[in-house]
């Protein structure tokens, strides 16, 4: 299996691209600003085919050049409905913040050609992968994270999931920004997190790679949750 993955832009999100392996057809995951050479980079040095790009949720830090990189190669955005919306219309999820760097820009998004909404439970079958669909609200309305298996020894990595902005190493997603809801947060965690396997590797949207195990062995917010706690402390504003 191939995972390629480098942070982009201003914001340092995560952009990976997935396959089988040299060769072959591709998804891209969030492409986010200044991700388009970095992901046609990886394209070529692997000769590979992109023909889908999936979306975590719908922040301009992660899709920013979704439609370039799909019209690029004619592949579908995948999407939950919730966040669709943001495609095109990026400032409605902004910081104050955000849309004060982007003031004086001539920008203009618009949706893909081809674009399919994905809720919870859905299984995608994309480029030979197999992707498992986990709706996680609390960072947007229309939070995803998707899993897929990982070839490796007994006891190592059963799955890699690509967790967008609902889990760092150290930390959580930020709830402050519109849509965002600390409560529904926590219940995303609590439900899509704590409850997977700890050999399962976490790629997220910003920062280091981690695993289900090291988070919930050593992160805070995820051991207040453990003990009971509710997790009262606000996350820290990562991403944008």
């Amino acid at each position: 299996m191939l995972i390629a993955g480098f942070p982009a832009g201003p914001w340092g999100t995560n952009c990976y691209v997935v396959a089988t392996g040299s060769g072959a057809e591709c998804v891209v995951v969030d492409p986010g600003k200044d991700a388009a050479s970095g992901v046609d980079e990886v394209v070529r040095e692997h000769g590979l085919k992109p023909v889908a790009v999936l979306v975590t949720h719908g922040h301009i830090d992660h899709m920013w050049c979704v439609a370039p990189v799909a019209g690029s190669y004619d592949a579908t955005a995948y999407i939950h409905p919730a966040d669709r919306h943001l495609l095109s219309d990026p400032m409605a999820g902004m910081s104050p913040e955000t849309a004060g760097m982007l003031l004086g820009g001539k920008y203009e998004f618009a949706e893909p050609d081809a674009v399919t909404e994905i809720g919870d439970g859905a299984d995608l079958e994309l480029a030979g992968l197999t992707f498992s669909v986990d709706h996680t609200p609390g960072h947007t309305p229309g939070s995803i994270t998707f899993r897929t298996p990982y070839d490796a020894a007994p006891g190592e990595i059963s799955q890699v999931m690509f967790a967008g902005d609902l889990l760092f190493a150290g930390s959580i997603g930020r709830t402050d920004l519109p849509g965002g809801d600390h409560a529904v947060m926590l219940r995303s965690l609590t439900d899509k997190v704590l409850t997977l396997p700890d050999d399962i590797a976490v790629l997220p949207g910003h920062g280091e790679q981690t695993s289900i195990g090291q988070e919930r062995a050593t992160n805070p917010f995820l051991l207040e949750l453990q003990r009971g706690a509710g997790a009262s402390t606000p996350p820290p504003s990562r991403g944008l």
